[in-house]
């Protein structure tokens, strides 16, 4: 299985609700494995050993971004491969020519494709009639390669995530749908701290109970956050809904939102041995507070850093 729900074909890392745990168990003891084999290694150094040597990963950015780009071009320098950086909006990609047709061309020149988009559909098009791995980048959805990289600082800190719980306060969002496809494949509590405007999405939060994941929505960020080892949260307008929401609309998300601001106070209510995570990049001083993010609980650099190690292991999983 390809994680696409065909029998063959590349394989593709769209999203974690197509995975086993068992494989998402293996990629992240990878990525822990290449990571403490780098330690004290100059960044730039390849590993010992450098099994992408001679492939390329195409990467396409319909959104522009700092940590992903950054991530998977240090990946494949450092397991010996190359990247090729093509910005979507000097290509004809879904505009002057199909997502269909640019994977047919693509897969004639490159070995993978990692997709940044504002459309998941454009993924899902990619990824059906591509003939080399697609790796989602981020798109409208979901965010899976940074919850790799969350269940990896998770655990870094924390130990084993399975039978935790973890707090996410604000919009049920892209990052928010992919916590809640971990709780499941990963066996820990998800309580998502969001008002009814901008619960997460319900065919997800469908799943996730057909699947016997222990998902609740709760509309009290400190009756979520009571006892919790972990506090999540995101930004609250994405790049990609500030042109559609405008200033009054950004004006009055921000109003519903105010109460899931992650401050002292909420943080307190989880207890000093809960950790603060956010994928970056943060809105200091709207959904997490300078002391927060700034603060002894925050292990948001970490996570930054973390993208590099689970990515390897997504690459290696996908192109071996």
């Amino acid at each position: 299985m390809n994680a696409t729900g065909l029998a063959r074909g590349p394989k593709h890392f769209l999203d974690l609700d197509a995975f086993d745990g068992a494989t998402l168990r293996h990629l992240i003891d990878d990525a822990r494995r290449m990571k403490q084999a780098r330690a004290g290694r100059p960044k730039g150094a390849p590993d010992d050993e450098t099994p992408l040597t001679g492939r390329m990963l195409a990467m396409i950015f319909e959104k522009p971004s700092t940590r992903t780009r950054i991530s998977f071009e240090m990946g494949m320098r450092q397991l010996g491969g190359q990247t090729m950086f093509l910005d979507g909006r000097d290509m004809q990609f879904g505009h002057g020519e199909t997502v269909g047709d640019t994977a047919r061309v693509l897969s004639r020149y490159v070995d993978a494709i990692m997709l940044r988009t504002k459309r998941h559909q454009s993924l899902v098009e990619l990824a059906k009639t591509a003939s080399v791995p697609v790796i989602n980048g981020l798109t409208d959805k979901t965010h899976p390669c940074q919850l790799m990289a969350d269940i990896l600082t998770f655990e870094e800190h924390r130990g084993p995530i399975k039978g935790r719980v973890v707090t996410w306060s604000g919009a049920g969002n892209n990052v928010c749908a992919s916590w809640i496809h971990a709780a499941v494949k990963f066996g820990f509590e998800l309580r998502v701290a969001a008002p009814p405007e901008l619960e997460p999405d319900a065919q997800v939060l469908g799943w996730a109970k057909a699947q016997g994941g222990k998902v609740n929505v709760v509309r009290d960020p400190y009756d979520a956050a009571s006892g919790s080892d972990a506090i999540v949260t995101d930004t609250w307008v994405q790049m990609s809904e500030s042109d559609q929401l405008g200033e009054g609309g950004a004006r009055s998300r921000h109003n519903l939102l105010m109460r899931y601001q992650v401050n002292d106070k909420l943080l307190d209510a989880a207890g000093r041995n809960a950790i603060f995570m956010h994928c970056l990049p943060a809105h200091r001083g709207e959904e997490v507070t300078d002391s927060v993010l700034d603060g002894p609980q925050s292990v948001v650099f970490d996570e930054a850093e973390n993208r590099l190690h689970t990515q390897k292991s997504v690459l290696l999983w996908a192109l071996k």
